[in-house]
């Protein structure tokens, strides 16, 4: 018989109780639910405790490199999905999508609609290369920008490269307290903050990786103090881990130059030349190398002839001749997110690429396929089951179908209509994801930003680039301000709102991609508005730009004949002004007068009951 929802707390609650007392982990061998405001902190004292999480086994042998691009990746069809066995702990979960779909309670997240803007934290060491996104990996191509300006600020990559970035980046200027206390004034009400990117460096105090910054660098647990000053301020946050396919994304440390422009035409980049024994008596003595760069894949025609080459996207495949490798790998990428979970309690965790889930087989999951994301979501959900009495996180897995518990994403856009089979954020960076110069800071581009994907039924984090020693430019400061002030005024239509049944009116819609120039100089006109219906139950109107005082504007989806809502317009006001509006609700469209409008920036709101 299949359960009610009452029935299914009922029933998801005492098994929680019994998970408690049960053995913690869960493994093939041993084979209340709800949304909350943001968790008061965990201590010690309180949590259920864990038995150790186990530790990293070696690295299994490596089979000698083959000729560069020698070697066909094979079909993920032809390879059945490994099961992997690192415990995880127990309880209704089972490491399926069919458990994780049936247990979770519901499709919609509660606090992630009342949150519906946040900060995107995507801040670690590539920073210091002031080259933007990908600087890890592009240093290592030849004529890249990120390339000059490695050469310019530390040197050749055959002689200095990433890893020595990693030894003198120290962000001494980084607040979190004060940066966390600035991003709540400008509205936000949840961070997304980096774990790890892609270039394999842990920015929390890792058990399964040297190379992060405790050990290096800043010498300091970058993570801890975020969530520190986030739990402060009673917002929630979540945890992003891009190193699923770091294996693949390195390979460029492995090559060398392909021209004698530097006199270095044909020398290996340090990533290809290094070993542990190379430290020995160095600043990095124990750190191994191919726990950074990971080990040489450039034998696989996908990654030599296509990927690394070319810089296109990888091609599905797996790699023949390193599958114990693969195994090895994907046990690593998990034990780094459950020692997250474990220390840090986050609301939710995000796993990056093209593909349906990490380690796929397909796209960006390429290499290794197996369930290692299913074991750690369902992990995950008991863990928090155990420690908070109910389960009110999720997991960002991009490209995942519809599943309960899964959160999507649209990175740099927005879906062409309203999204309601998922619940969804829409991430954008203000210039690049990670800090370069002459990057464009304008609060309306952002504000709008914000509506393109409220509207369509989305959340927002948009990514505020840091500096390489912590800090914000003054520009980015000011534009946080200017939108905290407009979010102030007009927060009823954005906080808790969900989509009406049209995202809006007009031709005009905001250009995709990183927020910029382009998206900055972007003009709408009177005609252009954006709906969202708030917790209130209002309809909210804005149009996207700020009239002249005095101009007429008609909202023709809202005109009598049309008959969108269930009654006659009774009131109409202009957020954040207390004059009285002149309105009518005509047979084709709600016609109204614009008082002085000078105070206003960026976009204006109405709320329409």
């Amino acid at each position: 018989m299949p359960l009610t929802r009452r029935k299914f707390i009922q029933k998801s609650a005492l098994a929680t109780a019994a998970s408690l007392a049960a053995p913690r982990f869960f493994s093939p061998a041993n084979a209340a639910v709800a949304s909350s405001p943001a968790p008061a902190p965990v201590t010690a004292s309180t949590l259920p405790q864990l038995p150790p999480i186990p530790p990293l086994p070696a690295i299994p042998a490596i089979p000698a490199p083959l000729p560069l691009g020698s070697v066909p990746l094979g079909d993920p069809a032809n390879y059945p999905e490994a099961k992997m066995d690192f415990p995880i702990d127990q309880g209704v979960f089972e490491p399926t999508w069919d458990s994780i779909a049936h247990h979770y309670p519901a499709k919609d997240i509660a606090w992630l609609r009342e949150a519906k803007f946040g900060i995107w934290v995507h801040f670690g060491p590539q920073a210091a290369g002031q080259s933007g996104d990908w600087y890890a990996r592009r240093l290592y191509q030849e004529g890249t920008p990120a390339y000059r300006n490695h050469l310019r600020d530390f040197g050749h990559p055959s002689e200095t490269g990433y890893m020595d970035v990693l030894h003198t980046w120290n962000p001494s200027a980084l607040d979190p307290a004060a940066l966390v206390q600035l991003y709540r004034d400008a509205g936000a009400r949840f961070l997304i903050i980096q774990g790890v990117h892609h270039d394999q460096f842990d920015n929390w105090n890792s058990k399964y990786q040297p190379w992060n910054s405790v050990n290096l660098g800043p010498k300091r647990d970058i993570l801890g103090a975020w969530q520190k000053a986030v739990r402060a301020q009673g917002l929630h946050f979540g945890v992003t881990f891009h190193h699923d396919y770091g294996w693949f994304w390195y390979q460029s440390a492995f090559a060398a130059d392909h021209t004698d422009a530097q006199g270095k035409l044909g020398v290996p980049y340090d990533g290809a030349r290094l070993t542990l024994a190379d430290g020995v008596g160095k600043w990095w003595e124990g750190f191994d190398p191919r726990l950074l760069y990971t080990v040489n894949m450039r034998e696989y025609a996908g990654i030599y002839n296509a990927y690394d080459r070319t810089g296109s996207g990888p091609p599905t495949g797996i790699y023949t001749n390193h599958q114990a490798y693969g195994r090895w790998y994907a046990t690593w990428w998990a034990l780094r997110i459950m020692d997250v979970l474990e220390k840090y309690d986050p609301d939710f965790i995000y796993t990056d690429g093209n593909s349906t889930q990490p380690f796929s087989g397909d796209n960006t999951g390429m290499g290794f396929k197996c369930d290692a994301t299913q074991r750690v979501l369902a992990h995950f959900f008991n863990r928090t089951a155990a420690r908070r009495g109910q389960v009110d996180t999720f997991a960002i897995i991009k490209h995942h179908e519809p599943v309960n518990g899964i959160v999507n994403t649209a990175e740099s856009k927005f879906p062409d209509g309203i999204k309601t089979d998922q619940p969804w954020i829409g991430e954008s960076q203000v210039g690049d994801w990670f800090y370069g110069p002459n990057f464009i800071y304008d609060s309306g581009m952002v504000i709008r930003h914000v509506l393109e994907c409220v509207s369509r039924d989305g959340a927002v984090a948009i990514c505020v680039p840091i500096r390489p020693d912590g800090s914000l430019e003054d520009a980015s400061k000011t534009m946080l301000a200017e939108i905290g002030q407009w979010m102030k005024i007009n927060g009823d239509g954005i906080y808790g709102s969900k989509a009406w049944t049209k995202l809006g009116e007009g031709m005009r819609r905001l250009p995709t991609g990183a927020l910029s120039r382009r998206q900055a100089s972007f003009v709408f006109t009177n005609e252009d508005f954006r709906f969202t219906v708030g917790k209130d139950g209002a309809l909210y109107a804005y149009c996207m730009t700020v009239p002249e005082t005095g101009a007429s504007l008609k909202i023709t989806s809202l005109g009598a004949t049309a008959a969108a809502l269930p009654a006659p317009i009774k009131s109409v006001s202009l957020l954040g002004s207390d004059a009285k509006l002149t309105w009518t609700q005509e047979a084709d469209g709600l016609a109204i007068t614009c008082p002085d409008t000078t105070a206003l920036k960026s976009v204006i709101g109405f709320k329409i009951v």
